[in-house]
């Protein structure tokens, strides 16, 4: 399974990554490390509120490029109502 997901920042900003370790990629992006994203260093900590199960990759690759096509106030949204 490949997970999609939205962390929300310690700055009310919106990162969405795809993982096929929800727990451990989560980890990363609070510990800082280049495990991690540069984007979500700076803004630690983050807190997951969202994630979508995808069968594979590709799909997951899709999926994050539509999410991360929408403006703040739809990914709000998609927080609230779901896929």
């Amino acid at each position: 399974m490949i997970y999609v997901y939205i962390l929300e920042c310690r700055d009310g900003t919106l990162y969405t990554g795809w993982t096929n370790d929800l727990g451990k990629r989560l980890k990363a992006h609070n510990a800082g490390t280049g495990a991690g994203a540069k984007y979500t260093r700076g803004r630690r900590p983050v807190k997951l509120v969202y994630t979508e199960i995808l069968p594979d990759r590709s799909r997951a690759l899709t999926r994050e490029a539509q999410i991360k096509r929408l403006s703040k106030a739809k990914k709000l949204a998609l927080l609230q109502t779901g896929p």
